[in-house]
């Protein structure tokens, strides 16, 4: 994906497998995939947007310019990760649109409560996520103004 000319790192945050595949299928199909990243759980996302661990080397953890996050993970749910995220001074400006399957009023009215930028419940149909993936990748990076990613995420370790 690029964002006004630059590279941008799109970071999946989902358990589901096949969830993945279908995303990943959706953005070649609208041919957004620049630098498309996944991670399969709160306490990966947390450690990837740290630079810790398997992350800590070099470009292992581009800083990306927008997180798609599930709510319902193993280890850490996203609900836990938004907070810490949301709460970090390095990490905070990192847009973060939630793509899950619940529509419960609690969990949505519970995301934009700890900052979410977007909130959006997984379409049915490969159609529809690809719809879904073109609406996003239009705003999120042809619309919207983004600050520089490395200013998000602080300089590489």
């Amino acid at each position: 994906m690029t964002h006004r000319g630059r590279s941008i790192t799109l970071l999946v945050a989902d358990d589901d497998l096949d969830d993945c595949m279908l995303i990943r299928d959706a953005l070649v199909e609208n041919r957004l995939v620049n630098d498309l990243r996944f991670v399969h759980d709160g306490e990966e996302l947390m450690a990837y947007l740290r630079r810790e661990g398997p992350y800590s080397a070099p470009g292992a953890a581009p800083c990306p310019g927008l997180i798609l996050l599930d709510l319902n993970m193993p280890r850490k749910d996203g609900r836990e990760a938004l907070q810490e995220i949301k709460a970090d001074p390095r990490l905070h400006q990192i847009p973060v649109v939630v793509l899950t399957t619940s529509q419960a009023e609690e969990d949505i009215y519970r995301s934009y409560q700890l900052g979410v930028n977007s909130y959006i419940t997984k379409p049915v149909t490969f159609d529809s996520l690809v719809d879904m993936v073109q609406t996003l990748g239009k705003y999120w990076f042809e619309i919207v103004e983004l600050p520089p990613s490395e200013e998000s995420c602080g300089p590489e370790p």
